[in-house]
């Protein structure tokens, strides 16, 4: 679900399923949170974080799924290759075309 390496995977989802299952025993998502995360051993907000991601990639909530938020980190990472190839080639393109007619660059 995250990049972050301080909890486990395993954890994240059992709090995230916890927090589910437990939602109607709170008079708020807050106090679930809360609750859970003073359990667990993490702030409110990290498992706050955890449960709009999830809620996510399943689909019940509108944004941007974390595998299709990978997939443009990948492709962005790969635009910018791109680009610093292509300006590469333009450079050493003029290099040689200017080698080539025998004229100097002023």
């Amino acid at each position: 679900m995250s990049g972050s390496t301080r909890y486990s995977p395993e954890l994240r989802d059992r709090a995230v399923k916890m927090a589910n299952e437990k939602r109607s025993d709170y008079p708020s998502e807050w106090a679930t949170f809360s609750a859970i995360a003073k359990l667990l051993g993490m702030s409110p907000e990290t498992l706050r974080t955890w449960v709009r991601k999830a809620q996510v990639d399943f689909g019940s909530r509108q944004g941007i799924t974390t595998d299709a938020r990978a997939r443009v980190k990948e492709l962005e990472r790969e635009v910018k290759d791109l680009r610093r190839a292509n300006a590469i080639l333009q450079d050493a393109s003029i290099f040689f075309a200017t080698a080539l007619d025998g004229r100097t660059k002023r």
